[in-house]
Protein backbone atom coordinates (compact mmCIF):
# COMPACT_ATOMS: atom_id res chain seq x y z
CA UNK A 1 0.00 0.00 0.00
CA UNK A 2 1.36 3.37 -0.81
CA UNK A 3 1.03 6.12 1.37
CA UNK A 4 -0.44 8.59 1.70
CA UNK A 5 1.51 11.81 2.54
CA UNK A 6 -0.79 14.49 4.62
CA UNK A 7 -0.14 18.28 5.42
CA UNK A 8 -2.52 19.88 7.86
CA UNK A 9 -3.34 23.94 7.77
CA UNK A 10 -4.07 24.87 10.80
CA UNK A 11 -2.78 23.27 14.19
CA UNK A 12 -5.63 24.30 16.72
CA UNK A 13 -7.66 21.69 19.30
CA UNK A 14 -9.25 19.62 16.11
CA UNK A 15 -6.14 19.26 14.34
CA UNK A 16 -4.56 17.68 17.32
CA UNK A 17 -7.28 15.42 17.74
CA UNK A 18 -7.19 14.51 13.47
CA UNK A 19 -3.75 13.51 14.12
CA UNK A 20 -4.04 11.45 17.12
CA UNK A 21 -6.83 9.31 14.15
CA UNK A 22 -3.93 9.49 11.51
CA UNK A 23 -1.51 7.61 13.06
CA UNK A 24 -4.28 4.61 13.59
CA UNK A 25 -4.84 4.15 10.05
CA UNK A 26 -2.69 2.28 7.56
CA UNK A 27 -1.05 3.81 4.66
CA UNK A 28 -0.79 7.20 5.96
CA UNK A 29 2.10 9.82 6.94
CA UNK A 30 2.19 13.32 8.25
CA UNK A 31 4.50 15.44 6.39
CA UNK A 32 4.13 19.19 6.42
CA UNK A 33 2.37 21.77 8.67
CA UNK A 34 1.29 24.90 8.64
CA UNK A 35 -0.46 27.55 10.64
CA UNK A 36 -0.64 31.47 10.99
CA UNK A 37 1.16 31.65 14.40
CA UNK A 38 4.92 29.97 13.93
CA UNK A 39 5.01 28.85 17.60
CA UNK A 40 1.94 26.95 17.33
CA UNK A 41 2.90 25.04 14.25
CA UNK A 42 6.42 24.56 15.93
CA UNK A 43 5.13 23.05 18.67
CA UNK A 44 2.79 20.86 16.48
CA UNK A 45 5.02 19.36 14.93
CA UNK A 46 7.69 18.69 17.62
CA UNK A 47 4.84 16.86 19.23
CA UNK A 48 3.45 14.93 15.94
CA UNK A 49 6.39 15.15 13.40
CA UNK A 50 6.34 16.33 9.70
CA UNK A 51 7.96 19.66 8.67
CA UNK A 52 7.09 23.36 9.99
CA UNK A 53 5.84 25.50 6.87
CA UNK A 54 5.93 29.34 7.13
CA UNK A 55 3.54 29.80 4.48
CA UNK A 56 0.12 28.06 3.00
CA UNK A 57 2.77 28.45 -0.27
CA UNK A 58 5.59 26.92 1.05
CA UNK A 59 3.15 23.55 2.66
CA UNK A 60 1.35 23.09 -1.04
CA UNK A 61 4.58 22.68 -2.46
CA UNK A 62 5.67 19.72 -0.57
CA UNK A 63 5.75 16.20 -1.39
CA UNK A 64 1.78 15.35 -0.25
CA UNK A 65 -1.63 14.06 -1.78
CA UNK A 66 -3.91 15.20 0.47
CA UNK A 67 -4.42 18.26 2.49
CA UNK A 68 -6.77 18.66 5.99
CA UNK A 69 -8.36 22.05 6.22
CA UNK A 70 -8.31 22.73 10.03
CA UNK A 71 -8.56 26.46 10.76
CA UNK A 72 -11.81 27.78 11.63
CA UNK A 73 -14.41 28.22 9.04
CA UNK A 74 -14.16 32.16 7.97
CA UNK A 75 -11.14 30.87 6.15
CA UNK A 76 -11.67 27.06 5.07
CA UNK A 77 -12.97 28.33 1.40
CA UNK A 78 -10.01 30.01 0.65
CA UNK A 79 -7.35 27.18 2.02
CA UNK A 80 -9.80 24.53 0.00
CA UNK A 81 -9.53 26.02 -2.86
CA UNK A 82 -6.00 27.05 -2.89
CA UNK A 83 -5.17 23.41 -2.42
CA UNK A 84 -7.52 22.17 -4.73
CA UNK A 85 -5.33 24.17 -7.20
CA UNK A 86 -2.40 22.90 -5.89
CA UNK A 87 -3.44 19.54 -7.04
CA UNK A 88 -4.32 18.47 -3.91
CA UNK A 89 -7.20 16.31 -2.29
CA UNK A 90 -8.73 18.02 0.36
CA UNK A 91 -10.73 17.48 3.55
CA UNK A 92 -12.19 20.44 5.18
CA UNK A 93 -13.46 20.79 8.55
CA UNK A 94 -17.27 21.31 9.00
CA UNK A 95 -18.96 23.93 8.13
CA UNK A 96 -17.17 23.24 5.01
CA UNK A 97 -18.36 27.09 4.01
CA UNK A 98 -20.09 30.15 5.29
CA UNK A 99 -22.90 29.68 2.83
CA UNK A 100 -23.96 27.39 -0.36
CA UNK A 101 -22.92 29.86 -2.63
CA UNK A 102 -19.29 29.69 -1.25
CA UNK A 103 -19.80 25.96 -0.99
CA UNK A 104 -20.20 26.08 -4.67
CA UNK A 105 -17.14 28.06 -5.58
CA UNK A 106 -14.91 25.21 -3.78
CA UNK A 107 -17.00 21.98 -5.12
CA UNK A 108 -16.48 23.71 -8.83
CA UNK A 109 -12.99 23.89 -8.70
CA UNK A 110 -13.03 20.03 -7.26
CA UNK A 111 -14.63 19.10 -10.16
CA UNK A 112 -12.67 21.36 -12.55
CA UNK A 113 -9.27 19.78 -10.90
CA UNK A 114 -10.69 16.33 -10.76
CA UNK A 115 -9.50 16.24 -7.31
CA UNK A 116 -11.39 14.42 -4.04
CA UNK A 117 -13.04 16.77 -1.84
CA UNK A 118 -14.92 16.00 1.72
CA UNK A 119 -16.56 17.63 4.12
CA UNK A 120 -15.94 16.13 7.63
CA UNK A 121 -18.51 14.99 9.42
CA UNK A 122 -17.34 12.03 11.71
CA UNK A 123 -21.26 10.27 13.15
CA UNK A 124 -21.99 8.02 10.35
CA UNK A 125 -18.17 6.39 10.51
CA UNK A 126 -18.68 5.28 13.63
CA UNK A 127 -19.12 1.72 14.65
CA UNK A 128 -22.48 2.06 16.27
CA UNK A 129 -23.96 4.31 13.17
CA UNK A 130 -22.52 2.03 11.24
CA UNK A 131 -23.96 -1.05 12.85
CA UNK A 132 -26.85 0.44 13.86
CA UNK A 133 -27.78 1.08 9.94
CA UNK A 134 -27.00 -2.08 9.04
CA UNK A 135 -28.72 -3.73 12.13
CA UNK A 136 -32.38 -2.07 10.58
CA UNK A 137 -31.72 -3.09 7.70
CA UNK A 138 -32.70 -6.72 8.74
CA UNK A 139 -35.00 -5.42 11.86
CA UNK A 140 -36.46 -2.09 10.79
CA UNK A 141 -38.89 0.39 12.40
CA UNK A 142 -40.59 0.91 9.26
CA UNK A 143 -40.45 4.34 7.30
CA UNK A 144 -38.82 6.82 9.45
CA UNK A 145 -40.53 9.91 9.38
CA UNK A 146 -39.09 12.32 12.54
CA UNK A 147 -36.01 13.16 14.08
CA UNK A 148 -35.27 15.04 17.22
CA UNK A 149 -31.70 15.78 17.99
CA UNK A 150 -29.88 18.70 19.57
CA UNK A 151 -27.00 20.31 21.84
CA UNK A 152 -26.63 22.59 23.88
CA UNK A 153 -23.21 22.86 25.69
CA UNK A 154 -23.02 25.48 28.98
CA UNK A 155 -19.59 25.01 29.59
CA UNK A 156 -17.81 26.70 26.61
CA UNK A 157 -15.06 29.59 27.45
CA UNK A 158 -16.17 33.19 26.45
CA UNK A 159 -13.11 33.36 24.47
CA UNK A 160 -13.74 30.29 22.50
CA UNK A 161 -13.78 30.75 18.75
CA UNK A 162 -17.33 30.01 18.85
CA UNK A 163 -18.41 33.02 20.28
CA UNK A 164 -16.26 35.14 17.66
CA UNK A 165 -19.18 36.87 14.54
CA UNK A 166 -15.84 37.40 12.66
CA UNK A 167 -14.83 33.50 12.75
CA UNK A 168 -18.22 32.59 11.68
CA UNK A 169 -19.16 31.44 15.05
CA UNK A 170 -22.38 30.35 16.62
CA UNK A 171 -24.45 27.53 17.72
CA UNK A 172 -26.20 27.15 13.91
CA UNK A 173 -22.73 26.71 12.22
CA UNK A 174 -20.93 25.08 14.92
CA UNK A 175 -23.26 22.65 16.18
CA UNK A 176 -26.25 22.83 13.96
CA UNK A 177 -24.35 21.34 11.14
CA UNK A 178 -24.61 18.00 12.99
CA UNK A 179 -28.02 18.16 13.67
CA UNK A 180 -28.72 19.25 9.53
CA UNK A 181 -26.57 16.00 9.12
CA UNK A 182 -28.78 14.23 11.07
CA UNK A 183 -31.87 15.04 9.88
CA UNK A 184 -30.75 14.66 6.06
CA UNK A 185 -29.87 11.41 6.54
CA UNK A 186 -32.69 9.62 7.51
CA UNK A 187 -35.38 12.38 6.00
CA UNK A 188 -33.91 13.38 2.71
CA UNK A 189 -33.41 16.72 1.54
CA UNK A 190 -34.93 19.59 3.54
CA UNK A 191 -38.21 21.51 2.08
CA UNK A 192 -38.95 24.13 4.88
CA UNK A 193 -37.24 25.27 7.56
CA UNK A 194 -39.13 27.11 10.49
CA UNK A 195 -36.28 28.85 12.88
CA UNK A 196 -36.29 31.00 16.09
CA UNK A 197 -33.19 32.35 17.98
CA UNK A 198 -31.44 34.92 20.46
CA UNK A 199 -28.18 36.23 19.83
CA UNK A 200 -25.22 37.05 22.76
CA UNK A 201 -23.37 40.13 22.84
CA UNK A 202 -21.01 39.51 20.27
CA UNK A 203 -23.38 39.11 17.54
CA UNK A 204 -23.51 34.98 17.51
CA UNK A 205 -26.76 33.43 18.34
CA UNK A 206 -26.48 31.78 21.62
CA UNK A 207 -29.43 29.48 21.57
CA UNK A 208 -31.37 28.64 18.60
CA UNK A 209 -34.57 25.93 17.58
CA UNK A 210 -35.89 25.06 14.23
CA UNK A 211 -38.16 22.92 12.69
CA UNK A 212 -37.86 21.70 9.34
CA UNK A 213 -39.47 20.06 6.72
CA UNK A 214 -37.94 16.94 4.34
CA UNK A 215 -38.80 14.66 1.44
CA UNK A 216 -39.92 11.74 4.59
CA UNK A 217 -40.82 13.69 7.48
CA UNK A 218 -39.90 16.55 10.07
CA UNK A 219 -36.81 17.42 12.26
CA UNK A 220 -37.09 19.70 15.41
CA UNK A 221 -33.25 20.38 16.08
CA UNK A 222 -31.51 23.14 18.84
CA UNK A 223 -28.18 24.08 19.54
CA UNK A 224 -26.82 26.32 22.13
CA UNK A 225 -24.21 27.65 24.22
CA UNK A 226 -25.64 28.67 27.36
CA UNK A 227 -27.66 26.15 28.53
CA UNK A 228 -26.93 22.43 29.44
CA UNK A 229 -28.61 20.36 27.08
CA UNK A 230 -28.57 16.77 26.66
CA UNK A 231 -27.20 16.00 23.37
CA UNK A 232 -28.80 12.86 22.46
CA UNK A 233 -31.16 11.81 19.60
CA UNK A 234 -34.61 10.49 18.71
CA UNK A 235 -35.53 9.03 15.29
CA UNK A 236 -38.80 7.77 14.64
CA UNK A 237 -40.42 5.28 12.58
CA UNK A 238 -43.72 3.28 12.07
CA UNK A 239 -42.82 0.77 14.12
CA UNK A 240 -40.65 1.73 16.38
CA UNK A 241 -38.07 4.68 17.43
CA UNK A 242 -34.34 4.59 18.02
CA UNK A 243 -32.33 6.68 20.36
CA UNK A 244 -28.72 7.65 20.25
CA UNK A 245 -27.91 8.32 23.75
CA UNK A 246 -25.57 11.40 24.38
CA UNK A 247 -23.37 12.48 22.66
CA UNK A 248 -24.94 11.22 19.33
CA UNK A 249 -22.01 12.44 17.28
CA UNK A 250 -19.92 10.79 19.13
CA UNK A 251 -22.07 7.80 19.14
CA UNK A 252 -21.41 4.54 21.38
CA UNK A 253 -24.98 3.30 22.49
CA UNK A 254 -28.33 3.04 20.80
CA UNK A 255 -31.70 1.81 22.05
CA UNK A 256 -34.11 0.41 19.30
CA UNK A 257 -37.52 -0.01 20.80
CA UNK A 258 -40.23 -1.46 18.45
CA UNK A 259 -44.09 -1.74 18.93
CA UNK A 260 -43.88 -5.02 19.52
CA UNK A 261 -42.55 -4.26 23.08
CA UNK A 262 -38.81 -5.62 21.97
CA UNK A 263 -36.00 -3.45 23.19
CA UNK A 264 -32.57 -4.19 21.29
CA UNK A 265 -29.45 -2.32 23.07
CA UNK A 266 -26.43 -1.76 20.98
CA UNK A 267 -22.94 -0.81 22.48
CA UNK A 268 -20.04 0.06 20.39
CA UNK A 269 -17.10 1.73 21.98
CA UNK A 270 -14.68 3.50 19.18
CA UNK A 271 -11.10 4.37 19.53
CA UNK A 272 -8.73 7.20 19.77
CA UNK A 273 -11.54 9.61 19.52
CA UNK A 274 -13.17 8.58 16.29
CA UNK A 275 -11.77 10.57 13.90
CA UNK A 276 -9.37 7.43 12.74
CA UNK A 277 -12.92 6.02 11.23
CA UNK A 278 -13.81 9.21 8.40
CA UNK A 279 -10.02 9.47 7.65
CA UNK A 280 -9.92 6.06 6.71
CA UNK A 281 -12.80 6.11 4.81
CA UNK A 282 -11.56 9.48 2.91
CA UNK A 283 -8.01 7.74 2.09
CA UNK A 284 -10.21 4.62 0.68
CA UNK A 285 -11.66 7.15 -1.85
CA UNK A 286 -8.57 8.57 -2.48
CA UNK A 287 -7.14 5.39 -3.56
CA UNK A 288 -10.22 4.45 -5.55
CA UNK A 289 -9.57 7.75 -7.79
CA UNK A 290 -13.13 9.06 -6.48
CA UNK A 291 -14.08 12.73 -6.58
CA UNK A 292 -16.69 12.33 -4.06
CA UNK A 293 -17.96 10.19 -0.93
CA UNK A 294 -20.96 8.05 -1.52
CA UNK A 295 -22.00 9.25 2.46
CA UNK A 296 -21.12 12.39 3.13
CA UNK A 297 -21.66 13.77 -0.88
CA UNK A 298 -21.66 16.93 -2.44
CA UNK A 299 -25.30 17.28 -2.33
CA UNK A 300 -24.90 16.26 1.36
CA UNK A 301 -22.63 19.42 2.38
CA UNK A 302 -25.23 21.45 -0.22
CA UNK A 303 -28.27 20.24 1.45
CA UNK A 304 -26.45 21.07 5.45
CA UNK A 305 -25.19 24.34 4.54
CA UNK A 306 -28.52 25.19 2.74
CA UNK A 307 -30.65 24.52 5.82
CA UNK A 308 -28.25 26.30 8.07
CA UNK A 309 -28.42 29.49 5.49
CA UNK A 310 -32.38 29.40 5.82
CA UNK A 311 -32.21 28.95 9.46
CA UNK A 312 -29.98 31.88 10.22
CA UNK A 313 -31.60 33.95 7.77
CA UNK A 314 -34.54 33.58 9.82
CA UNK A 315 -32.84 34.05 13.10
CA UNK A 316 -30.94 37.22 11.27
CA UNK A 317 -27.52 36.32 11.38
CA UNK A 318 -25.26 37.64 9.14
CA UNK A 319 -21.35 37.42 8.55
CA UNK A 320 -19.29 39.67 6.77
CA UNK A 321 -19.57 39.75 3.05
CA UNK A 322 -23.06 38.00 3.06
Amino acid sequence: MNKLKWGIIGCGRIAHRFVQGLHEVPGTELVACWSRRAETVDSFVEQYGGRACRSVEELLLCDIDVVYIATLPDSHALYSILALNAGKHVLCEKPAATNLAILESILAVAREKGLLFMEGMKPPFFPLYQKLKEYLLIDPIGPVGYVRAGSSVADISRDHPNFSHDLVGGSIMQIGIYEAFLAIDWLGNTKKVQALGRFGETGIDMFSIFQTEHERGYAQLYSGFDLHGKGDALICGTLGNVTIHKNWWNPTRATIDYLDGRIVEMNEPFTTGGLNYEIAHFCELVRQHTTESPIISHEMSRQMIGMLDEARAQVGLKYKGE
